[in-house]
């Protein structure tokens, strides 16, 4: 199965592997893991997915299990306390991210009734499945990752640029970008 792997899983750690075989371009409609994933997303900024995933567990524990309604009350002082744990990612713009994200997500869920709802409803509820079959034909950006990252920043949603949003809409599986001959790309 790995020489028919999507390239940027191939030779990768056991965790990668199991991300991508197991959770990469997945469909999810829990919340709960939507908000996840755009946490890890925003956090990857700038950095490879292999250094976020690594750092996946840490961060479970330092926001509480991806608590949204907790992190959405964080404060000065749980902001110092995780610009002090090395487990996390310590960008400031990105730590001082996470409570205005989560804020933002809440407010989505009140006025679609959940934020897979919102998310879903770009794609009508049918995720995209493209048929590539090099690396070099996946885009890092498309227009609707252009249309969700326009509305996002405009629901007040930060780390959450079109590049990033694309990644997000590969992850929780939006969008499928499973190369075709990729044992792990979904019936």
């Amino acid at each position: 199965m790995s020489d028919q792997r999507c390239a940027w899983a191939r030779g990768s750690s056991e965790l990668m592997v199991a991300y991508h075989d197991h959770e990469w371009g997945r469909p999810s409609r829990d919340d709960a893991h939507l908000f996840e994933m755009l946490v890890l997303e925003g956090a990857q900024a700038g950095l490879s997915w292999s250094t976020v995933l690594n750092k996946r567990e840490n961060y479970r524990r330092a926001l509480e299990g991806f608590d949204r309604e907790r992190i959405a009350e964080y404060g000065q002082e749980d902001t110092d306390r995780l610009l002090q744990d090395t487990g996390i990612i310590r960008n400031r713009l990105k730590v001082a991210s996470l409570p205005r994200n989560a804020r933002a997500f809440g407010d989505v869920r009140e006025e679609y009734g959940t934020f897979a709802a919102y998310l879903w409803g770009w794609v009508d509820g049918t995720p995209v499945v493209n048929r590539f079959t090099e690396p070099s034909e996946v885009p890092v950006s498309t227009p609707l990752s252009d249309r969700v990252s326009r509305d996002l920043k405009k629901r007040g949603f930060t780390f959450v640029g079109t590049t990033i949003v694309y990644s997000y809409l590969q992850a929780v599986g939006v969008v499928d970008d499973h190369l075709v001959a990729c044992p792990a790309k979904p019936a």
